[in-house]
């Protein structure tokens, strides 16, 4: 009897692991569930070329939907998933179809981190990771509008170039003292401060959020400080979480992430994990880590069909990310976290630059600012050393 591999998440990880599966010469069938009313489709393009219209819906496409005809992939929107049965190796949807697994493999990515303040629900209060959020923003932005993002994070940047270029009112505002904080050196910071003051966007640091106003839709952000912000939509980007509530259930482990080897299996050695949603162990950096770029979902993907079609691998990849932002590209290479040195190469003013995050004199990442020279060298350079020792034990 052919056995069956189930995919419970139809994005980039899902999509790319069930292609694997069939190039590498998988024979069972393959159903991927996934909870949108789309096939897989691309991520990044949301808050840049979709959002700004130059993308239309079926160029996000990831696949043609003839594809998963054609390779025997038996894809099914609109199907979430409501329990994994480890007992039975039976997924349940939420329509109560049970449908059996031999392999299983959960690729469920993250959503939106959430403010439980109040008014926060109010319509006109929109996050932004799936299609349909950047549909209802479009909708928004056909005309002239005052939008507030809560967040200076990549996300709220993207939005605000995208919303200044289409001449919308922006203004962002950040709890923190700089823009990307948590992420970059103070000098891109404040590169990307001054790139987004010069388009007009309203940076406000140091605020507390305390409320969305509004009768029957937002129309203004209360500060900590009384002040408010009048505005006809209201973004929330603070960051995403990791969808672990059906593996927790079923008593999978989670630790800020599904919890995989190096192979991509987690505790039930009949399940796989692969993606946003996964915390694995990356050797190069003496640690276990989560990711959310393209980058982890394509390759971690990959290395989740590799094990299930019986050909191990050791997933432990230099991870590389990049935003647009106007006519910026940042492209960054490896973790800069646990930095205690940067070097700064190149004159920010003329726009193009790099900055190097090194310990104890050895390079941990490298940020790339329309330089991409830099960009491909630092990853060829980190692909290279191996570096168990380069920081401190977890």
């Amino acid at each position: 009897m052919s056995e069956t591999c189930v995919i419970i998440g139809a994005g980039q990880a899902g999509a790319q692991a069930a292609h694997s599966l069939r190039q590498g010469g998988y024979e069972g069938g393959i159903v991927m569930l996934g909870d949108e009313a789309h096939p897989p489709y691309q991520r990044p393009p949301l808050s840049k070329k979709y959002l700004s219209g130059e993308f239309e819906a079926e160029r996000l496409w990831l696949r043609p939907e003839e594809f998963y005809d054609t390779h025997k992939i038996d894809l099914r929107v609109s199907t979430p998933v409501g329990e994994i049965d480890r007992a039975a190796r039976e997924v349940v949807c939420a329509n109560g179809e049970r449908i059996a697994y031999d392999t299983l493999l959960i690729t469920t990515g993250t959503r939106p981190r959430n403010l439980p303040l109040p008014g926060f629900d109010l319509p006109g209060v929109l996050p932004l990771r799936t299609l349909a959020d950047v549909d209802r923003l479009r909708e928004v932005l056909e005309r002239p509008c005052r939008i507030a993002i809560v967040g200076g994070g990549y996300i709220g940047l993207e939005v605000a170039a995208v919303a200044r270029e289409l001449g919308h009112e922006v203004t962002v505002l950040e709890s923190q003292e700089r823009v990307l904080n948590r992420v970059v050196a103070p000098a891109l910071s404040l590169f990307f401060q001054k790139l987004h003051a010069d388009h007009g966007v309203d940076i406000r640091f140091g605020v507390t959020v305390e409320a969305v106003e509004g009768e029957d839709k937002a129309q203004a952000v209360r500060l900590g400080s009384g002040a408010r912000i009048e505005c006809d939509l209201v973004l929330v980007a603070v960051g995403a979480v990791p969808n672990v509530e059906l593996a927790q259930a079923a008593g999978l482990e989670v630790d800020n992430g599904i919890c995989v080897d190096a192979s991509c299996r987690t505790s039930d050695r009949a399940i796989y994990a692969a993606g946003d949603c996964t915390s694995f162990p990356a050797a190069r950096y003496g640690r276990t880590i989560r990711l959310e770029s393209v980058q982890n979902a394509i390759d971690q993907a990959k290395a989740a069909a590799s094990a299930i079609l019986g050909n191990e691998v050791v997933y432990d990849p230099v991870p590389w990310f990049w935003s647009d932002q106007y006519d910026v590209k940042l492209q960054i290479a490896g973790l800069s976290q646990f930095h205690d040195e940067t070097k700064l190469v190149g004159d920010p003013d003329s726009g193009s630059f790099y900055i190097a995050y090194l310990r104890d004199g050895r390079l941990l990442s490298v940020d790339s600012v329309s330089h991409p020279r830099s960009h491909m060298m630092a990853r060829r350079s980190l692909g290279e050393v191996w570096r168990d020792d380069l920081l401190p034990p977890a």
